[in-house]
């Protein structure tokens, strides 16, 4: 009860305004309230997730979006049976008390266009953790700033960045439920949607923008999926280095997209030590840095304002490549890094990079017999172990090289 009273009077203020002028929500508003410990992580199908879609309803409420779910109404709703084997597809199924239901939320700007484009974000997190959760320890509110408070902060901000503006298209923004439990949202949107897919022009995908690092590094994946993403992206580019990845397949709500022949982009400032864990709070995001890629995407938008319906192409989908492996070093990789070797992120605890004494920063040249150039040539050589097999690995650091045991 008292997460719905904080959340209604968050509604109320965004509207108390009504006559006077309409009241300015920021970014930081928004993702303070979308990861505030009173919305327990958002998990998908609770009173949390619930909460959260009603506040997001009303801001599209408050930018005069015109609802785009169901009936008329901004929600749409999908209801699903945990499956315990992960290696089956959830089938969406009617509600009964062993299911789960899940809320997305949809506004639409209507300039009489011909096509849509479409500007995505999931709002869902981990809950008290559990799947999913790189958590140790006892379960603990996961608030997702960056993972994806801070996607939707930027879709919102576009939202009204883009109110009479390139009117060339129209817009469809939409806010995703159980993205952490699988695409399920845009999944089930890509098979029963409420605009015609045939009208899309492309999709915009921004899951984990929220991080922007000091070197201003932005990751943008689904380039190869139309002709014009490269010189677009590359144009308007005056504040990024930029990561560009061609894969039109992912793990976010792009894939759903790709998937039926529509041109995407995926935006992502990199992982981090806090990334599916507790310590994922408001405070710790790089709010200029989130205004400046929402001003580069809208920049990007406006420089295909006039031109033709985008084409689509097929990418090579590098998940298929990903070697399968029995053991894992316990790091999180530095998938922004673009040097020689595989630059670790973060050390997980109690784990054998960590027992070994590697450190935060340092880029891995070797494993065991293997060199390291790229992040799969790291996981090809880590295929090749199994638990309780040991092996030197050897990184560099400070520009030293260093040779260390490592114990799987």
């Amino acid at each position: 009860m008292k997460n719905s009273l904080i959340i209604t009077a968050l509604i109320v203020l965004i509207f108390s305004c009504k006559k006077e002028a309409p009241i300015v929500v920021s970014l930081e508003d928004d993702v303070r309230l979308l990861a505030s410990d009173s919305l327990k992580g958002r998990g998908t199908g609770t009173q949390g997730e619930l909460d959260a879609a009603n506040y997001i309803k009303s801001r599209m409420e408050s930018l005069k979006l015109s609802p785009a779910g169901e009936d008329g109404a901004y929600f749409q709703s999908f209801t699903f049976a945990q499956e315990r084997d992960p290696h089956k597809e959830i089938e969406y199924v009617g509600a009964t008390d062993s299911t789960t239901t899940g809320t997305n939320v949809l506004g639409y700007i209507d300039n009489q266009a011909e096509n849509t484009i479409i500007i995505g974000a999931h709002f869902d997190h981990l809950g008290m953790g559990g799947q999913g959760s790189l958590h140790r320890g006892e379960p603990a509110i996961h608030n997702g700033a960056d993972d994806n408070a801070s996607g939707v902060a930027v879709m919102l901000k576009l939202a009204k960045m883009l109110e009479n503006t390139h009117t060339s298209n129209n817009y469809l923004f939409m806010a995703f439920s159980g993205e952490e439990l699988g695409l399920l949202g845009s999944n089930y949107f890509a098979k029963n949607p409420t605009v015609s897919l045939d009208k899309v022009n492309y999709m915009l995908n921004m899951d984990m923008v929220g991080r922007l690092r000091a070197d201003s590094t932005l990751s943008v994946s689904g380039t190869g999926t139309s002709n014009l993403w490269n010189q677009a992206l590359n144009a308007n580019n005056t504040s990024f280095k930029l990561v560009l990845k061609e894969s039109g397949v992912g793990p976010s709500d792009h894939t759903s997209f790709y998937l039926q022949d529509i041109p995407v982009l995926h935006f992502f400032t990199g992982q981090h030590e806090d990334y599916h864990k507790p310590g994922d709070d408001y405070d710790k995001l790089n709010y200029e840095g989130m205004t400046k890629i929402s001003d580069y995407i809208y920049s990007v938008i406006g420089d295909l304002d006039q031109s033709e319906k985008l084409n689509f192409k097929k990418t090579k989908n590098e998940s298929e490549e990903v070697p399968r492996f029995k053991v894992g070093l316990g790091v999180i990789p530095d998938y922004l890094y673009d040097g020689k070797g595989m630059r670790i992120d973060g050390i997980s605890e109690d784990k054998p990079a960590q027992k070994a004494g590697l450190q935060k920063g340092d880029i891995v040249i070797q494993l065991g017999d293997s060199l390291v150039t790229d992040m799969m040539s790291y996981m090809r050589a880590l295929s090749s172990f199994e638990e309780g097999q040991s092996t030197e690995v050897v990184v560099t650091r400070d520009g030293e090289d260093i040779k260390v045991k490592i114990t799987f």
